[in-house]
């Protein structure tokens, strides 16, 4: 079904449309599409948040393995086994965030900023392959307990390194809800989850040092693994849900329904076949909008440039479809589904 928002552009006015869209730094496209994509400068945020999450587990690896060398403790080598873990996958996040940054072109019309969900699952997945070296290392020392040495000085490595995972993952924490970025979001995920393995193995050490029982070493260690394993899957899970185009949930998915509501009521039209979507940092919106069919073409296309604003207005960086039907034409609600 054609309508004004969906139909093509003559071969005479294409290279100028063309021309003006690049120069707004946007792709032409010869259906309706409108998007209040952030300018390329602001992407540059994201990468250098990904740097210094690759420079933070560096640093923290480096820590982790001087206490473990010094104190032979399982628990600390679990934890800079983990460490290790978080260099690949903070590396493996900035080539994520470069990647997202590429503008669309003819062959990704949508973007790249899906593999940033990669990037999420794939650092999911290891951290749950961290626990499980935890756990390799941890059993056998449940049944042939090994003295730890030097506790002190391990502890004071420990805590440095933790200090240091606990500040920069709220610094990722807060970058990426500002840039929307769910790979900054697994960075400081995989951050803490780091925390809270040191944590653990602080307490064990420290409790080692007071009571002398040395079983409690690899028993903490088993405890940790059990908790990065849950954030872990919760990471992979919603990297699968972004990889599906799992629509927007909660707050989000209201706002845009009061707000379609409220245009609706105010302008006695209708809407339907809404469809919404989450590519990384980037959202989608896809709404069918019924008026009278007596309404001229120009009055249609003001309504829809006010539907768009409107739309666009209630998050950062989305991206707006919309298609303009007759309200009494039948063959106006045959199409709200996907197939169509």
């Amino acid at each position: 079904m054609s309508s004004p928002t969906s139909s093509a552009v003559p071969a005479e006015v294409a290279p100028a449309a063309r021309e003006r869209d690049r120069a707004r730094g946007g792709q032409y496209r010869d259906h309706r599409v409108v998007s209040n994509g952030a300018a390329h400068d602001e992407k540059i945020g994201p990468v250098a948040y990904g740097w210094l999450s690759v420079a933070t587990a560096l640093t923290t690896l480096a820590l982790k393995a001087v206490a473990a060398w010094i104190t032979g403790s399982v628990s600390l080598m679990s934890d800079a086994f983990e460490s290790i873990v978080n260099v690949v996958a903070a590396v493996l996040a900035v080539v994520a965030l470069r990647v997202a940054q590429r503008p669309a072109d003819d062959k990704f019309p949508h973007g790249y900023e899906k593999v940033e969900y990669f990037s999420s699952g794939f650092e999911g997945a290891l951290i749950v392959v961290a626990a499980g070296g935890i756990v390799f290392e941890a059993i056998p020392r449940l049944v042939a307990p090994e003295p730890i040495q030097s506790i002190d000085t391990g502890l004071v490595f420990t805590a440095a390194a933790t200090a240091l995972n606990v500040a920069v993952a709220q610094v990722l924490f807060r970058a990426a809800r500002k840039h929307r970025s769910i790979a900054l979001e697994a960075d400081a995920h995989h951050l803490m989850s780091d925390v809270w393995t040191s944590v653990g193995v602080f307490a064990a050490i420290l409790a080692v040092r007071l009571t002398g029982w040395h079983l409690l070493d690899p028993f903490a260690a088993l405890l940790v693994a059990a908790n990065i394993v849950r954030i872990g899957v919760s990471l992979v899970g919603r990297s699968m849900r972004g990889l599906l185009d799992a629509g927007f949930d909660g707050e989000e998915a209201e706002k845009v329904r009061a707000s379609l509501d409220a245009l609706a009521a105010k302008h006695a039209i209708e809407f339907h076949a809404l469809r919404t979507r989450q590519a990384g940092s980037r959202r989608f919106i896809a709404v069918h909008v019924l008026v009278p069919g007596t309404w001229t073409v120009q009055h249609g296309h003001d309504l829809c440039e006010e539907v768009e604003h409107e739309l666009r207005d209630l998050a950062p960086r989305t991206t707006v479809f919309t298609h303009l039907e007759p309200i009494e034409d039948p063959r106006s609600f045959d199409d709200q589904h996907l197939d169509r």
